[in-house]
């Protein structure tokens, strides 16, 4: 099959929205301008063979999580995604059919977070396949939540459980869209960002935009059972692994201490079935602390970082 036929056959079933004028099959996809009073978010993320999949791993789940990290990063500024763009870069020995399993998983994805996907680009790439997705995402100018406003004071919260996302959750987490412009329509939240590499990692940048520090609770960091079965296994401290181990795709924000006990009983009425724990404050003091039953320590663990 050459290019053009697999491009052909990708994009005879792409999902589309209201936004889209005209999408893959001409020389630029053409969207509808954007209303006043909102911001445009753009983002950008690959995901490449060998290192966030393996040939091994279902073809859909491999889809899923390539637009599912974008849909992620757009759910941290607590924005609604509107159209990806999609880059191929395949070897030469590629597999027609795995190719469409891994659109009917970004397809399903996509229609689920009614994300129009418009075209992109397909490339040769000699030994491993990547997967480039391109979003383009909106967002109310009074809503867009950034790294940089944490304040001391503020409570830490984080959604979901954290840590042995390897053993399955990397491939099937679902973006936290919902919740994420739930939290920004009734709460000023000051800081947010999605954890993909740790929350150890993804909270220093919340440190560091902010120009603060922070002192984290190990007893309320909510650690996932794969990362309890796996510790005790490996000879891991679990805790260690809801810090470092990354990909879990949560969110993990900050908000003024006086709306951390109403935020956590709406959130019980609006997310029943999604925890939500809060870890920690705040500081002016900077650094990343733990305090355990032990006392308060500096925090040494990191999150994953490319090319360390």
């Amino acid at each position: 099959m050459n290019e053009f036929e697999l491009i052909a056959q990708l994009t005879r079933t792409l999902p589309f929205n209201a936004s889209v004028i005209a999408g893959a099959g001409d020389d630029c996809a053409v969207l509808k301008a954007i209303e006043p009073g909102r911001l445009l978010l753009l983002k950008t993320d690959a995901i490449v063979e060998g290192i966030h999949f393996t040939k091994e791993c279902q073809p859909e789940q491999i889809g899923h999580k390539a637009l599912g990290r974008c849909l992620s990063d757009i759910a941290a500024m607590a924005g609604s995604p509107l159209a990806a763009l999609i880059t191929l870069a395949l070897p030469q020995d590629f597999d027609p059919e795995f190719i469409q399993r891994i659109y009917a998983g970004m397809s399903q994805l996509a229609q689920q977070h009614a994300v129009a996907i418009v075209g992109g680009e397909t490339t040769t790439n000699p030994e491993r396949m990547l997967i480039s997705v391109c979003l383009l995402g909106d967002v109310a100018a009074d809503k867009c939540i950034l790294r940089s406003g944490a304040k001391s004071g503020d409570a830490i919260f984080v959604t979901g459980e954290l840590g042995g996302s390897l053993a399955g959750k990397h491939l099937e987490f679902e973006p936290r869209l919902a919740e994420a412009q739930w939290l920004a329509g009734h709460f000023a939240i000051h800081s947010m960002i999605d954890i993909s590499d740790g929350l150890a990692g993804d909270l220093r940048h919340l440190l560091q935009a902010g120009v603060v520090g922070a002192e984290l609770m190990a007893s309320a960091i909510p650690i996932s059972k794969t990362a309890r079965t796996q510790g005790r296994a490996k000879g891991k401290p679990p805790l260690l692994g809801a810090l470092s181990d990354g990909e879990d795709f949560e969110l993990l924000f900050t908000v003024a201490g006086r709306d951390a006990v109403p935020l956590l009983d709406g959130w019980k009425k609006q997310f029943p079935t999604l925890r939500l724990s809060c870890i920690g404050r705040i500081t002016s003091t900077p650094g990343l602390k733990l305090r355990d039953k032990t006392g308060i320590r500096t925090l040494e663990a990191h999150g994953y970082v490319h090319f360390a």
